[in-house]
């Protein structure tokens, strides 16, 4: 079986010229199927950066790189578009709900992109999954905090993806309402067999992950498998 994730001596430099910052420094790393891992580190280790180019979002400036089955390395932004389709599911720490469309809406549309036929009823069944049956109708502002990241796992998972990553998901949330998002994300995630990647500052959600990664100034300063 292939990894979920393959990356070879990742670099990412943004801006050219004398104006180029080195943001990642040869980042290599190999991440089973299945594999709960947590990515910690301080505030500019460079976490995020190397979350884009996992998922891609974002374009590696060298080293090689494959996700999913797919060689993210040859890929430009419209086939990693293509290839994240699916996929990948993403869950940030700003909710990213559309306004003007209801819950329901919000996670029924990447589906119909995708080009799913059932694509209402699976929307239906994964709000029903993450307690929000009652809420289809609702738009993001009239729903908690909590309720709109419910949301936002919903729609990250409702395609099946075979790999999912979480940027600090709970950041905007208060403690008890983000340990409830915490426990579905893995309830949800146990139940379909992905690859979960989180990024977070909380060492008790970390050491739930079974692999725990450091980055410090853009490198892996540590890579450790959890009891």
């Amino acid at each position: 079986m292939p990894p979920a994730i393959a990356a070879s001596d990742l670099t990412l430099t943004l801006g050219q010229g004398e104006e180029a910052t080195a943001i990642l420094h040869g980042v290599s790393l190999t991440v089973p199927q299945g594999q709960v891992v947590a990515l910690l580190g301080p505030s500019g280790s460079g976490k995020s950066s190397l979350m884009a180019l996992l998922s891609g979002l974002e374009q590696a400036s060298s080293g090689t790189l494959h996700v999913a089955g797919e060689d993210f390395s040859t890929l430009d932004e419209d086939a990693l578009a293509r290839a994240r389709r699916g996929r990948i599911g993403v869950v940030l720490q700003a909710f990213h709900l559309l306004p003007t469309m209801t819950a329901l809406e919000n996670v029924m549309t990447p589906l119909e992109l995708a080009g799913m036929e059932d694509a209402q009823d699976r929307a239906h069944a994964e709000l029903e999954a993450v307690g929000l049956g009652h809420r289809l109708t609702h738009y993001p502002t009239q729903l908690s905090g909590g309720e709109q990241q419910r949301v936002a796992i919903a729609r990250a998972l409702a395609p099946r993806p075979t790999l999912i990553f979480a940027d600090e998901p709970t950041g905007n949330l208060d403690h008890h309402t983000g340990e409830q998002i915490i426990d579905l994300l893995f309830e949800r995630r146990a139940q379909t067999g992905a690859t979960l990647v989180i990024i977070t500052h909380d060492e008790a959600l970390a050491a739930r992950a079974q692999r725990i990664i450091r980055l410090s100034d853009g490198m892996i300063a540590s890579d450790q498998l959890t009891a």
